[in-house]
């Protein structure tokens, strides 16, 4: 039973919605989910379900074979991915979010043209190369070095927790072109993910196995100066640019998921009996039930403002860290309760959540920690 109120959404973003819903579970059946769980696969059939119904360019602008869309629009998308599977929503945001906003709002009109259409089909996936093994929260330490020889860079380097790269096609990799100069010395480049020199292993997860993370290798990687993505040395400003809608992403998927980790163990309590009685009608069971939908609707809350002001043009920093950390925060906890009211029976892979409290806990700590995030709100309060 899915208990999300809808009340605010427009009558086209509720059909975004329910036809995104509808798909999945045509194409990603809960058995399949656990399959793919199981084995670590990446979703393959349902991303490319979700490109061919038009979903991959909700947000990217008309003149680049987008729809055009609203940020609310995409949190609408990315909630209702969550919804159904968290894995997908995160299949989605590492190409589409994650690296894509880099080539829609900074790469040249050369590599727009070419390489926007494969995106927004399917048959180009990406994957974001920042943490390094020495520079997790300290990004701006990063020691990957770029070089300049004619017209090609020459990159070496190693990057960490790089999501999803085991599939990508190309990589959008952050790279030092002048050493010393910490945040303004930061270049970013478009490296071709199969090409001699790169090489990707993947790293065993706790969770999110179907998107999980990789150790990238960089060994005198050429890339073509014509795919630098942006100016040179401005690398970090562009990563500070996509930032407010790639945590506006997060949070929808955090959003999106705690509600279905919520209608699942609301479910589950209404039809497990002990004492003559189903365990919901329990007063300590309730009370949990009850700090979770507070908990969940706490996190749409917060991601519909933050849409909203980013959709208004404000540069909502603050709000989009604060987003982050409530709906990630929110989002383990609440699969925390699950697991708890599941009682051993939550404790076995019978039953879904267990892969939901392993999914969860990455919230925290990924794209940027609650620390680093509230480290962030004190500098803007000006402490």
């Amino acid at each position: 039973m899915e208990t999300t109120n809808l009340f605010g959404l427009s009558e086209e973003q509720r059909m975004i919605r329910e036809n995104v819903l509808d798909l999945l579970e045509r194409v990603m059946p809960r058995e399949k989910i656990k399959q793919l769980d199981k084995a670590g696969e990446f979703p393959f059939e349902a991303y490319q379900a979700l490109a061919e119904a038009g979903w991959m360019g909700l947000a990217y602008p008309e003149e680049f074979g987008g729809a055009g869309g609203s940020n609310k629009d995409l949190a609408v998308l990315i909630e209702a991915m969550a919804y159904h599977y968290g894995g997908i929503a995160t299949a989605y945001n590492t190409t589409i979010v994650y690296a894509g906003m880099h080539i829609c709002r900074h790469a040249s009109k050369e590599v727009r043209e070419e390489l926007m259409p494969k995106i927004i089909n399917g048959t180009a996936k990406l994957a974001l190369g920042l943490t390094e093994p020495g520079a997790g929260s300290d990004a701006a330490s990063i020691q990957t070095k770029a070089v300049r020889d004619g017209d090609e860079f020459v990159i070496n380097g190693q990057k960490l927790y790089t999501t999803c790269a085991h599939v990508a096609d190309y990589l959008i990799i952050v790279t030092k072109t002048k050493p010393g100069a910490g945040h303004k010395g930061m270049t970013i480049f478009l490296v071709d993910a199969k090409q001699p020199g790169v090489t990707i292993r993947p790293i065993d997860m706790l969770g999110r196995r179907t998107t999980h993370a990789n150790e990238v290798f960089l060994d005198n990687v050429r890339t073509p100066a014509s795919w630098m993505i942006g100016e040179e040395n401005e690398g970090w400003k562009n990563l500070m640019d996509c930032l407010n809608v790639e945590r506006m992403c997060i949070a929808a998927v955090g959003a999106g998921n705690t509600f279905k980790i919520l209608d699942y163990t609301l479910d589950y309590a209404k039809g497990r009996e002990q004492f003559g009685r189903a365990i919901g009608k329990f007063q300590v069971i309730q009370h949990k039930l009850a700090d979770m939908r507070i908990k969940a609707e706490t996190n749409r809350l917060f991601l519909y403002r933050v849409a909203d002001l980013i959709d208004s043009g404000q540069n909502a920093v603050m709000e989009t860290s604060m987003a982050k950390v409530v709906a990630t925060e929110n989002n383990f906890e609440v699969a925390n309760m699950g697991m708890q009211i599941f009682g051993g029976a939550g404790y076995t892979t019978a039953y879904d959540i267990e892969m939901m409290l392993r999914d969860a806990r990455i919230g925290p700590i990924g794209a940027g920690t609650s620390e680093i995030q509230r480290n962030i709100i004190a500098k803007l309060m000006e402490l």
